[in-house]
C-alpha cells in the first residue's frame, strides 16, 4: 500500500510538473544557457519545430554539426506551445534566421480540437514577433501526411492542403521566404511515400535528405531578402 501511496504521488508530481510547463520551455533551458553569443559574421539559423525537427538532427546530425545550425523542435508540440517558447528558444538564441515548421500536430488535435484560423494565428504571432527582433523568417509547409498513426479517426490532407495555402498567402502577402516540402515530397495520396517515412508522417533519413537543400536554397533566400 505504501509503495503504491509513493508511485502515485511521484505521478501527482510529475504530472503538476509538466502542467505548469506546458510549452517545455525548460526543455532545452540548459542548451541555450551554454550556447554562446553568434559570432562575428556567423549567421545563425534555428529551426523551430516539433518532433519532425526534433527528430532531424538525430537522423542526419552531420547536417547541423558543420553549419551554425541550432535545432529546437520538441516532439508533440502544437503551434501555440511553440509561440510561448519562442523568446526562449528562438529570440534570446540571436538568430540570423529563423525555419518554422508547425500545424501537423494541431490538425492531429494533440492537444484538442482547434480551428485552422487560430492554428495560423500562432504562426503569424512567432513571424511577426521574429521580425520584430530583426530575424529573417521561413515559414515551411506542412509535410504530407494521409493518415495519423496514433489518431486513426483524423483524416489530415484536406486541412494540411488548406494550412499549406494559408501559409503560402501570408508568406507572399508579408515577404516572407515559403519553403515548400510539400509539393516535393507528397505522393499521390497526398502522404508522404515509403520510401520517405516509416510511419507515413516523420521523414527518416532520405526524407531529411530531400528537405535538406530546399531548406538551405531558403535561407540563403531570406538573409538577401529584405524582411
Amino acid at each position: 500500500m505504501k509503495t503504491k501511496l509513493i508511485l502515485l504521488f511521484a505521478l501527482f508530481v510529475a504530472a503538476s510538473a509538466n502542467a505548469q510547463d506546458w510549452p517545455n520551455i525548460n526543455h532545452y533551458s540548459k542548451a541555450n544557457e551554454n550556447l554562446p553569443a553568434p559570432s562575428a559574421g556567423e549567421k545563425r539559423v534555428v529551426y523551430m519545430g516539433d518532433s519532425i525537427t526534433d527528430f532531424w538532427i538525430g537522423n542526419d546530425s552531420t547536417f547541423f554539426k558543420t553549419k551554425p545550425y541550432i535545432d529546437r523542435g520538441i516532439s508533440g508540440q502544437t503551434t501555440g506551445q511553440m509561440l510561448l517558447r519562442f523568446r526562449e528558444d528562438v529570440i534570446n538564441l540571436k538568430p540570423a534566421v529563423v525555419v518554422i515548421l508547425a500545424g501537423i500536430n494541431d490538425i492531429a488535435e494533440n492537444n484538442g480540437p482547434s480551428k485552422l484560423e487560430d492554428v495560423m494565428g500562432n504562426i503569424i504571432s512567432m513571424a511577426e514577433l521574429a521580425r520584430a527582433n530583426h530575424i529573417k523568417v521561413v515559414l515551411s509547409s506542412v509535410l504530407p501526411a494521409a493518415a495519423f498513426p496514433w489518431r486513426p479517426a483524423i483524416d489530415p490532407k484536406p486541412k494540411v492542403k488548406a494550412l499549406n495555402q494559408m501559409i503560402k498567402e501570408y508568406a507572399a502577402k508579408n515577404k516572407f521566404i515559403y519553403l515548400d516540402y510539400f509539393t516535393v515530397m507528397a505522393d499521390e495520396n497526398a502522404g508522404l511515400p515509403k520510401n520517405l517515412s516509416k510511419d507515413g508522417v516523420h521523414p527518416n533519413l532520405e526524407g531529411y535528405k530531400m528537405m535538406e537543400p530546399l531548406a538551405e536554397q531558403a535561407i540563403a533566400q531570406a538573409l538577401k531578402a529584405k524582411q
